[in-house]
């Protein structure tokens, strides 16, 4: 491994990454890495990535640099496998194939570089009747069984944004097999190909539930379960100002103190009566509406009943506890997430902005010793050409 001259932090100091430009899942996982401490060059391509957003605020984008350059042009292969030549790992999701066709796939990156890490992010997989066809995270939870795990029984499944399947079924299980093949490549000093489908990793996120399935305590069917919303004691319920409660008191004595403080103590057996469930439910329903958000999470703070508010996306930064361990921090202006897990001896933390397009080219040229122009100048305003 040849250590990256710029300054880092993190566990992951010294770790170079190629990013092969692209939107949600792949950017996310190169994300995670440079929060780490990585020196990550995201590839950016003439034109950006399509997506409308400013790239000043796009904060997948933070703690990287970036160059820009055109695959199609006859010598953007080049300057990628030169860029590949020096990292330890290249991240892509492309479609399976592209990245082979443009001249960058695993075999011209690991003749150039055996030790290379090469990092595959897709939602179907490398292989399989789907690998070619198009998609997003909706699609790729709706087959897995997981997306018809979630929502009321009555009503089509929630969406749960993409957090599910990009992000944890995705970009999660992208930077676990990447780390590991890492591992193995400094033992070693052979790189690999890690095949990240957020069909497989969604998938792998529901192995507990199907032990609970096998096991003859889990029904095939949304909302009539323990941790689907089936349980009067673990799901969500409106208060009188149009706000919400979450309720996840599920073992004896957290169910206890619950019920004690919602006033409805009388029902503390009726846990053990499946059939009872939908009248609980009904009054534990009745008793939340009576006040509001902010009063009943009076009521239940300080206390082991494990019920919270339900708060909005700009809420949560000043929540107090959240506020206290620093989970959300303001850089550039930005509020977001702060880099997380947390490490004693090697924090992590947002050394730079979001990246802009092409505004590396110089400092990556300089710091990993390309023979030449690492990218482009400025893009023109033509639109992403490689399928996702």
């Amino acid at each position: 491994m040849t250590e990256a001259k710029t300054p880092g932090q993190g566990p992951l100091t010294g770790v170079r990454v190629v990013e092969l430009a692209g939107i949600g899942p792949g950017p996310f996982a190169a994300m995670l890495l440079a929060d780490l401490g990585a020196d990550v060059v995201r590839v950016d391509r003439p034109g950006g990535p399509g997506l409308g957003i400013d790239p000043a605020r796009d904060v997948t984008n933070r703690n990287k640099r970036s160059v820009i350059v055109d695959l199609k042009d006859p010598d953007g292969p080049a300057r990628v496998l030169d860029l590949a030549e020096r990292a330890d790992v290249l991240i892509e999701g492309y479609r399976p194939g592209v990245a082979e066709r443009l001249g960058v796939g695993p075999g011209d990156c690991h003749a150039r570089n055996p030790r290379l890490v090469y990092g595959r992010m897709t939602g179907w997989g490398q292989q399989g009747p789907l690998a070619d066809r198009a998609g997003h995270d909706i699609a790729y939870i709706a087959l897995t069984g997981t997306l018809g795990m979630i929502g009321d029984p009555d009503r089509p499944p929630a969406v749960p944004a993409n957090l599910l399947g990009d992000y944890a079924g995705g970009s999660l299980y992208l930077v676990v097999g990447v780390l590991a093949a890492l591992h193995h490549a400094r033992a070693t000093g052979t790189g690999q190909v890690v095949d990240a489908a957020i069909v497989d990793g969604t998938a792998h996120l529901s192995t507990m539930i199907h032990g609970m399935l096998a096991a003859g305590v889990w029904q095939d069917r949304r909302g009539t379960n323990l941790l689907d919303g089936g349980c009067p004691y673990y799901g969500t319920y409106e208060t009188a100002d149009g706000g919400h409660m979450a309720v996840g008191a599920l073992e004896p004595r957290f169910r206890t103190e619950f019920l004690r403080l919602l006033g409805v103590e009388d029902q503390d057996a009726a846990h053990t009566d499946v059939s009872r469930r939908p009248a609980l439910r009904e009054r534990v329903a009745a008793r939340f509406k009576e006040r509001t958000r902010d009063a009943w999470t009076a009521v239940f703070e300080g206390t082991d009943a494990c019920v919270a508010p339900v708060l909005s996306l700009r809420e949560a930064p000043h929540h107090p506890h959240l506020a206290a361990r620093g989970t959300f921090t303001d850089h550039g202006g930005i509020t977001q997430p702060a880099p997380a897990p947390r490490f004693s001896a090697t924090p992590a933390g947002i050394r730079t902005g979001p990246a802009l397009p092409g505004a590396g080219t110089d400092d990556v040229a300089r710091d990993w010793d390309l023979p030449g122009p690492a990218a482009t100048a400025p893009a023109p305003t033509s639109k992403p050409s490689h399928p996702q």
